[in-house]
């Protein structure tokens, strides 16, 4: 007598899916200190913007349009507490502070290549959409 083994729940949109309550509990706690971490439309930006090298304050402020210093030197400072980015000051006239980007950082680079492929994929729908309904 053959047994039929219990089908396999199949992952929904490519997602894995949570086998327990404790699963899912862990899955749903690692994702909400992710968005802790790199929380806000600023940091994503600024990572990138630091992606080609050391970069100024001033720099940083043209290459991330929209965003103040306020906001900028806020942002920088929480980069720096979760170690994504460094600030080095350099005993110049007048003085040089530049930002760069932490070895660690480079673990994020999947996740910004997939919300960068992402984003081009779903302002291409959005435009398509919007000529259809035209």
């Amino acid at each position: 007598m053959s047994t039929i083994p219990e089908a396999t729940p199949s992952p929904v949109n490519g997602l894995r899916p949570a086998h327990s309550a404790a699963d899912c509990t862990q899955s749903s706690q690692a994702v909400q200190d992710a968005l802790y971490v790199l929380s806000g439309k600023w940091k994503l930006p600024i990572i990138v913007a630091m992606s080609g090298g050391p970069k100024r304050f001033g720099e940083l402020q043209r290459l991330v349009s929209g965003i103040t210093a306020k906001v900028l030197s806020k942002e920088l400072k929480e980069l720096e507490m979760n170690e994504f980015a460094v600030r080095r000051v350099y005993a110049t006239m007048p003085v040089t502070v530049e930002y760069e980007l932490t070895e660690y950082s480079q673990s994020l680079n999947s996740i910004i290549e997939a919300l960068r492929d992402w984003g081009i994929q779903h302002r291409a729908r959005i435009l398509r959409k919007d000529k259809l309904d035209m």
